[in-house]
């Protein structure tokens, strides 16, 4: 499968073309006759997860085929990355439930291989994408659970998704148009992914694993932010702290150990998030704030670590809400029939 390289920049020039990077799970969809396979970026089978996807493939009208691709679950007008997430469940049943209450949808940006050439992924992307809009035309027609990924070469619309990214769109992917399918390297693909940063309190810290020089130290900060009601929620982390800082700022957090930390959502409550470890952590007084910088929002709080970018003591911690998350993105159903 086609890795992506990160770069910080869209790339310029004629040898590119450009996609929205889709926030859900990458998938190639092979079809042989009756048999369908779905298969994750890291080689596992999903099928059995997406048995929705199984069946709208076998309606199909071509018997063979090989499709590269994204799932995602539409909702509330965007993509969810948290009901995508609850289809790997161990219980059929739960399964099967989901796929009827929250179907998945495949947006299709590569084809490999159609009943015409087994063997497309060996043509340049310059060939690959008119093979696929042929395909999609001729096949998707009736079948709404697979749409056809937009595809350009004008940066300046490219610039623009980057610029709305949301909602389950959250960046940007170049693909080069004069190289065959890059499966196994980073050669023909680059992502750039829009960072945003906020303001938020520290109200709480777990301690290190490991201890630094026979004492405990400070190995990630929780953060929080206000909501409407005033209850501050945990919404992530940050852990890139540096190793001859941590000594002296334990000092700092342990003088200021002390309440609940978090007055409403806090670590180690009930959620998909939470682990033995979730409940090990020291509540602080809401005393100090950090800018930090994130990717992604999902369910009101931060998917991925931070990145610390630096502390903020002008900033007074009731300044530090929840609407700093709030973002106007490009709808992504939109984006599709665009």
């Amino acid at each position: 499968m086609m890795e992506a390289r990160s770069v910080d920049d869209i790339p310029r020039g004629p040898e590119w073309q450009y996609e929205p990077k889709w926030d859900g799970f990458r998938c190639l969809l092979i079809r042989s006759g009756d048999e369908v396979e779905l298969w994750s970026k890291s080689g596992q089978s999903l099928g059995r997860y997406f048995p929705d996807l199984i069946a709208s493939a076998l309606e199909l009208k071509a018997a063979r085929f090989v499709l590269d691709g994204e799932i995602v679950v539409p909702q509330d007008g965007g993509f969810s990355f948290d009901d995508l997430l609850q289809r790997i469940h161990p219980a059929a049943s739960r399964v099967k439930k989901l796929a009827a209450e929250t179907p998945a949808l495949l947006l299709v940006f590569d084809l490999l291989a159609d009943p015409r050439d087994g063997q497309l992924a060996a043509q340049p992307m310059s060939e690959r994408r008119p093979a696929l809009e042929a395909f999609a035309k001729a096949q998707f027609k009736g079948h709404p659970t697979f749409r056809l990924s937009p595809a350009v070469t004008d940066i300046k619309v490219a610039a623009k998704w980057l610029a709305q990214a949301g909602g389950g769109c959250d960046g940007v992917i170049a693909k080069r148009i004069d190289l065959p399918y890059q499966s196994g390297n980073r050669d023909g693909m680059q992502k750039i992914k829009h960072y945003r940063s906020a303001d938020c309190v520290i109200g709480g810290f777990r301690y290190a694993s490991a201890k630094l020089k026979g004492r405990d130290v400070v190995g990630s900060l929780l953060l929080g932010l206000y909501d409407d009601e005033g209850r501050l929620n945990h919404v992530g982390f940050t852990s890139g702290l540096k190793q001859a800082e941590k000594p002296a700022l334990t000092e700092k957090l342990e003088k200021l150990i002390g309440g609940k930390g978090f007055t409403g959502n806090a670590p180690g409550g009930p959620s998909r998030w939470s682990t033995d470890r979730s409940a090990q952590w020291q509540p602080l007084k809401p005393k100090l704030v950090v800018e930090v910088c994130y990717d992604h929002v999902s369910a009101g709080r931060f998917r991925h670590g931070t990145s610390l970018l630096r502390w903020r003591p002008d900033k007074a911690p009731t300044q530090c809400t929840m609407d700093q998350l709030e973002q106007k993105s490009a709808d992504p159903m939109k984006l599709l029939k665009g």
